[in-house]
């Protein structure tokens, strides 16, 4: 039902090809795709489509919307949608629906945009733009896998340490924060802090608040409200050229074992 839905909601919406695109962050020639269906989405972009029909992604895959009964209850289950969320306000903080624009490869995979430093204050305003990601630098990691979107950020600062300034951090979109474990390590872009990575201490259902905390001790904890958070994405991997230092304390004690192990070993032999 892929193909026929998708065709059905854009003509519902009164969207060209190239506006649902855009909405998806993909590209137009995908849309055209998918609605002849010569392609199909990967799951990232259908979730992308149900959100942005406001349907679930159970009736995305199964209803035929094209019939006139299942369009009428899909206007219905769209503003049965509508008053549940007002009605909810923020009793599920972090659970309201996001669509993530992403920029694919010639064979249709999905990359890794990098954000680099410089790039930083600009992604507050491009995050959502296509043609901004498109500007960005790409690469893939195959050992990532194909499950999840992921990407790359250039980190700033030494509160993170031994993880150094200039190192990149590889991240998995988090889509459902509400089960964001705690300490788990994070670039969380919002408002407020621009583009941050820092353990994450999960304090939603408390009072809609997240606690990041540094792994480096002369940082403070602090928290950041729920509504100034953009986006977060869980850190994966990360590229470095920096190498870490040795510990010359163990280096040292490992050489005076070594030492006294010879020294056991000849006079053995005496």
């Amino acid at each position: 039902m892929i193909n026929t839905n998708l065709k059905f909601w854009r003509r519902e919406l009164s969207l060209t090809q190239a506006q649902m695109a855009e909405k998806l962050g993909i590209k137009r020639s995908l849309v055209g795709a998918y609605e002849e269906g010569r392609a199909e989405p990967k799951l990232a972009t259908l979730v992308n489509m149900a959100r942005l029909f406001g349907i679930t992604l159970d009736a995305l895959v199964t209803t035929d919307f094209s019939k006139r009964k299942n369009a009428k209850a899909a206007a219905q289950l769209q503003a049965q949608n509508a008053q549940m969320a007002a009605d909810s306000g923020n009793s599920r903080p972090g659970g309201n629906l996001r669509i993530l624009a992403l920029t694919v490869d010639r064979e249709q995979n999905e990359n890794i945009e990098l954000v680099p430093q410089k790039a930083a204050a600009g992604y507050l305003n491009g995050y959502a733009d296509p043609e901004y990601l498109e500007e960005l630098p790409k690469f893939r990691l195959p050992m990532l896998g194909s499950s999840g979107t992921f990407r790359a950020f250039e980190i700033a600062g030494d509160s993170m340490l031994p993880i150094a300034s200039g190192t990149v951090i590889v991240g998995r979109y988090v889509d459902d924060w509400l089960n964001l474990k705690d300490g788990t390590p994070c670039i969380i872009v919002s408002s407020k802090e621009g583009i941050v990575f820092k353990r994450v201490f999960n304090r939603l259902k408390d009072n809609a608040m997240l606690a990041l905390h540094s792994d480096n001790p002369l940082y403070s904890p602090y928290q950041i409200d729920v509504e100034d958070v953009v986006e977060i994405w869980e850190a994966k991997a990360y590229i470095s050229s920096t190498f870490p230092i040795a510990d010359l304390s163990l280096t040292r004690l490992a050489s005076i074992v070594l030492d006294l192990q010879q020294q056991v070993s000849t006079m053995k032999k005496v």
